[in-house]
């Protein structure tokens, strides 16, 4: 979602680095350019008329104009003010002391409500909490059956209730979660096709019965800027806190996104994309604004490096990592845990030009899927010693892994390319990873690490093009 519109501010951005001095003659064109941009985005207009008053401003000041990279402060003023129409600043969902605290999930049916509700549920419990599901919605078909088999997926406890009293069922929820030790309380309301007078009413009931610490409100970002008119509804009447924005993975234009903070005064707190139960993320305003503008999200991409290193390895195989003395078996954890990450498309997603490299057909996905084949045709001995590879054992394995000599030889220079990377990378990682945290000690007294992607701390440009083409790119 959004890569057209990020095309376009990218080609835009590129004929404005062309030139050594910009002229304010220079500065409107952008600005036209930019405003068609937002619009064909589906962004609502009036939040467009005022982006680019606000960016046209700050780009006309002497101080821009007459700098010596011109082009670069234009770039760092739409990303500055892009940060701003997305929220400015992360909104994180704060619990407060309260047992049960009290969740309440608005909106409109269709928007991803329940799959919204699970997903919020299967994080918090990976955050250490005991949630509970109360499935309030009595009018869809099979929505209480939805929610079951989501909580039973993930483990989760759902309350359905009886009758068809969506305020007594709500109620009997959280009286359920106290009776049960349950920390959380998670309701899943009703929606409608239609913001309609009957639903703002039930929200409004539900509301004052369980009196939810937070309300949030599940927006389709497939919407378009149609859902500013929802979120402005469900804001006036419930007076919700915060969005969760699903689908954000669908090929929409995506406008609706760059609307809704500045239209409702609402934060996005959620982004979702994707059907996996730990698809659901928080919202950085200010790595979207850089992915958008093709800056990619490394900040990101080392997050889940770390939560992935998380994981103890043995204390043999952590003493290799140290020294950088990667072997073929290392290759393939890399692979499993790229897999753990979200896979080849969300890791060159995150890095800059990534999104651009994908949607040409640049980026070869099943690369690290071959290369595991390839290595699994070797012996025990030669995953552990590659050094041992000459050319018939090449040729051997070749054979077995129905592949050609040149696609194993390719292998094994992408492998020895990445043992040099990982000795030069391999400090900054461990500053990065370990800044004031305590390893647990492994065997002779040992620091035990994870293990991640090679040069996660503080690499380089050429660094991430090495990664790119490790890709298959």
């Amino acid at each position: 979602m959004l890569e057209n519109l990020s095309d376009r501010l990218q080609n835009i951005f590129s004929g404005l680095r062309g030139k050594g001095k910009l002229t304010e003659e220079d500065i409107n064109v952008a600005m036209r350019e930019i405003r068609m941009a937002l619009l064909e985005a589906d962004v609502n207009f009036k939040v467009v008329k005022s982006f680019i008053a606000r960016t046209k401003e700050r780009c006309l000041d002497a101080e821009v104009l007459e700098s010596l990279t011109p082009a670069q402060n234009v770039v760092k003023v739409v990303l500055d003010e892009l940060t701003g129409l997305l929220g400015r600043t992360d909104s994180k969902l704060v619990l407060t002391s309260r047992i049960p605290n009290v969740i309440m999930l608005v909106g409109l049916q269709g928007s991803g409500k329940t799959t919204a509700a699970a997903k919020l549920a299967y994080r918090l419990r990976e955050q250490g909490h005991a949630p509970l599901l109360v499935a309030c919605d009595v009018y869809r078909p099979a929505a209480a059956d939805q929610l079951q088999t989501l909580g039973d997926e993930m483990g989760i406890r759902v309350y359905r209730g009886e009758g068809t009293d969506p305020v007594k069922i709500a109620q009997e929820g959280v009286r359920d979660a106290i009776d049960n030790l349950r920390d959380v309380v998670i309701v899943d309301t009703a929606g409608r096709l239609h913001v309609d007078e009957d639903m703002m009413a039930e929200a409004e009931n539900i509301k004052a019965a369980v009196k939810p610490d937070q309300i949030l409100m599940v927006v389709d970002a497939m919407t378009g800027q149609d859902v500013v008119n929802v979120a402005a509804a469900f804001a006036e009447r419930v007076d919700f806190d915060g969005v969760i924005m699903s689908k954000m993975d669908g090929d929409a234009r995506g406008g609706g996104a760059l609307s809704i903070k500045e239209v409702t005064g609402k934060p996005i707190k959620f982004i979702s994309a994707g059907e996996k139960p730990d698809s659901l993320e928080e919202f950085h305003p200010d790595r979207m604004a850089k992915r958008i503008l093709g800056m990619g999200d490394m900040i990101s991409l080392i997050e889940s490096a770390v939560k992935v290193q998380q994981e103890e390895i043995e204390a043999e195989q952590a003493e290799r990592m140290a020294r950088a003395e990667l072997n073929l078996n290392d290759f393939i954890a890399m692979n499993k845990q790229i897999r753990k990450m979200g896979g080849v498309s969300k890791l060159i997603s995150a890095l800059p030009g990534g999104d651009k490299a994908m949607a040409s057909g640049q980026v070869d996905m099943k690369a690290l899927d071959r290369m595991e084949v390839i290595i699994n045709s070797m012996t025990k001995a030669e995953r552990e010693k590659p050094d041992l590879l000459n050319g018939s054992r090449r040729a051997r394995i070749a054979q077995g892994a129905g592949v050609s000599v040149s696609e194993v030889n390719q292998l094994v220079k992408k492998f020895n390319e990445t043992r040099k990377m990982m000795k030069k990378m391999m400090p900054a990682m461990e500053q990065q990873l370990g800044a004031g945290k305590k390893g647990k000690k492994g065997k002779k007294g040992k620091r035990r690490r994870g293990f991640g992607l090679p040069g996660m701390g503080g690499m380089s440009m050429s660094d991430l093009k090495k990664i790119q083409d490790m890709m298959g790119q």
